[in-house]
């Protein structure tokens, strides 16, 4: 059940954030994500590891998306709370994505060249369905220069979550107890 609950609750916050963000709105993904959020941290056995992969995934937003606008690649609706960073719903969309490596992604934390290839491909659709079906993201001309600095950012930033989770999650792991004495 938490596989679907992970998946179908990622897909309302990015629904939120991009009708929002078409509708100049930035709250509804903001509220979206804190809302994601304390549901699975409230279901989560490592919660440490899940707030360390937002807290890395907002940096890793503001490196991809911030640096697709500084460099003139793309610009997005409602660029609040500035236009010189990626806008908060962007983020709010990257530390969500974040959680779901513990929960319905957590498959992808062994298969890191899958995780390569998903964020590789999987990230430039996201923004050009966003940018195609509710107008939140310009491309420059010609476009497959952002989608191809997209298809690079998230064919790293994927597989590093995943590996992260896996690392963060296991780190936190309870250590098992021996009643004998002896180290297990």
């Amino acid at each position: 059940m938490k596989f679907w609950a992970s998946l179908i609750g990622y897909q309302l916050v990015w629904f939120a954030a991009v009708i929002g963000a078409g509708r100049g709105l930035a709250w509804p993904g903001i509220v979206g994500m804190l809302l994601y959020a304390a549901c699975q941290l409230a279901a989560a056995r490592h919660y440490q590891a899940d707030l360390s992969l937002m807290a890395t995934a907002i940096v890793l937003g503001l490196l991809v998306d911030g640096g697709l606008m500084r460099a003139g690649l793309a610009s997005y609706a409602t660029p609040w709370p500035s236009a010189a960073l990626a806008p908060a719903w962007i983020l709010a969309l990257w530390a969500t994505f974040a959680m779901t490596f513990t929960q319905s992604l957590s498959w992808l934390q062994t298969r890191l060249w899958l995780a390569v290839l998903l964020g590789g491909i999987g990230g430039p659709l996201a923004y050009l369905s966003a940018s195609r079906g509710w107008h939140v993201v310009s491309f420059a001309d010609p476009a497959w220069r952002g989608l191809l600095w997209l298809g690079i950012g998230w064919a790293l930033a994927t597989p590093a979550l995943a590996w992260l989770a896996r690392r963060w999650s296991t780190e936190a792991a309870p250590a098992a107890i021996s009643l004998q004495g002896d180290a297990p």
